[in-house]
């Protein structure tokens, strides 16, 4: 069922996402004039189709839902018949052609803009981004952060939520910047300025960073009471039950709940001997942590909640929405700053100063499609925003076979006063494929790892 959810989820982001782009490419030729033959809803064998008349354009839905396609008259592509040679792509003057070409990833920046807006109007609700314990030895610790601070912003923007908080510190980093000012509120209202300084390691793997920071989100101290006991998870097995309290490990008392999660963390694939009270009774139960891969560290998790107490959770959360106005401009900039973090990025995997485990193939972004479908529906049209841009900005790159590719040889055409050669632009396709299989083949090997991960 989680896999079927998945793939759902993943087919509708990725299927609206890029027939959005294939729209853009679409809308502008008609409007241009450029005869448009067929446009299509996914790939493969055609489910439904419907066309006026045999001058018109074929809509089709096709059976791979992956995205989709626009056909125009094109010389290039086949016998033009004499009547439609005034409506064909690659007669039209160069302004033209650029126009139908970056209209494709112009309109998936505009769509993220869009869903953007749409997040900030809805609002989210989120952790409210205030430090719990830190680690000694971390990045935090060395920058003076404590226990119950509070981040208000991050080079001087706000931070509402804790995802907020930590987006904005790691993206600092992986925009190359030498440090982040974080702005924080102590627990007796004191605001004062910490400088997180940034090395060059720190910016090569973001889920490292994560870990090296040192920064975890503040939680209450809460009894050991199990709460949702999760399918195929060693509680299940072991035979707990909601509302079991937790009295001792191995003979050692369990008072709190994270002494429990940490007792827990060092000992995978280990047998815990348990005490637990239910409905007044002791019980004594024998639990083997699963083995789970955490960064670089193997830790024991048990598949279990917490109990936590009427109101609580309320009070560690924050809703934060923007009225539609004020969203707008939001909007643009969150849309300008998420372009801009991409490029450079991608920037810095080519010239080997980031890791390619930074990199998102179809498994990893399946899998956030089906958790951030999980978490609400805000949450589902901001990933969608964030694929939307990498998509803008990865079909704007001048890399033959892709938009930015066919504007690179408008640009040389403008600048000599004729075409590129079919010849040569023929050859550089090909390079341009080559080097986007191996970016495709990187992307599913580093999705495989964390997945066997």
């Amino acid at each position: 069922m989680d896999l079927l959810h998945t793939l759902f989820f993943f087919i509708i982001a990725i299927g609206i996402l890029i027939s959005f782009h294939e729209f853009g490419h679409f809308w502008v030729a008609r409007k241009t004039g450029v005869k448009v033959l067929r446009f299509s809803v996914g790939f493969g064998k055609v489910l439904w189709s419907r066309q006026k008349n045999s001058d018109d354009t074929e809509y089709v839905v096709s059976a791979i839902p992956l995205g989709g396609y626009v056909k125009m008259v094109d010389e290039r592509e086949g016998e033009v018949k004499a009547e439609d040679l005034p409506f064909a792509f690659n007669r039209q003057s160069l302004p033209v052609r650029t126009a139908i070409v970056a209209a494709g990833p112009f309109f998936n920046l505009m769509l993220a803009v869009v869903l953007f807006w749409g997040a900030l109007v809805l609002g989210e609700t989120g952790l409210k981004p205030i430090l719990g314990a830190v680690k000694p030895g971390t990045i935090a610790a060395t920058a003076g952060f404590a226990e119950g601070d509070e981040i208000v912003a991050v080079n001087g923007k706000l931070a509402h939520t804790w995802t907020d908080a930590m987006s904005a510190v790691i993206t600092a980093a992986m925009d190359g910047d030498a440090n982040a000012l974080v702005k924080t509120r102590s627990i007796s209202g004191e605001e004062s300025d910490k400088s997180i300084v940034f090395s060059d390691s720190d910016r090569e793997d973001s889920e490292k960073l994560y870990d090296r920071l040192g920064f975890a989100p503040w939680s209450p101290k809460l009894k050991p009471i199990i709460n949702e006991v999760m399918p195929g998870g060693a509680a299940l097995a072991a035979g707990l039950k909601k509302d079991d309290l937790i009295v001792s490990a191995d003979g050692k008392p369990v008072t709190e709940w994270m002494e429990w999660v940490e007792y827990v963390k060092k000992r995978p694939n280990i047998i815990i001997s348990l005490v637990v009270e239910r409905q007044a009774a002791r019980i004594t139960l024998a639990i083997t942590p699963k083995s789970v891969q955490a960064g670089e560290n193997t830790e024991g998790k048990i598949g279990a909640s917490v109990l936590m107490p009427e109101g609580l959770m309320k009070a560690m959360t924050v809703k934060y929405s923007l009225p539609p106005l004020e969203a707008i401009p939001a909007a643009f900039k969150t849309t300008y700053d998420y372009s801009v973090v991409t490029l450079r990025m991608m920037g810095k995997m080519l010239i080997g100063k980031a890791s390619v485990k930074n990199l998102s193939g179809p498994i990893s972004i399946a899998q956030i499609a089906g958790q951030s479908a999980n978490m609400g529906f805000v949450y589902f049209i901001k990933f969608m925003a964030l694929v939307s841009v990498s998509l803008g900005v990865l079909n704007l790159l001048p890399v033959p076979v892709l938009d930015g590719g066919h504007l690179m040889f408008f640009g040389i055409e403008a600048i000599k006063g004729s075409p590129v050669s079919e010849k040569a632009q023929i050859f550089f396709q090909q390079i341009g494929m080559a080097l986007l299989l191996l970016l495709m083949v990187t992307a599913m090997v580093v999705d495989v790892q964390r997945l066997i991960n």
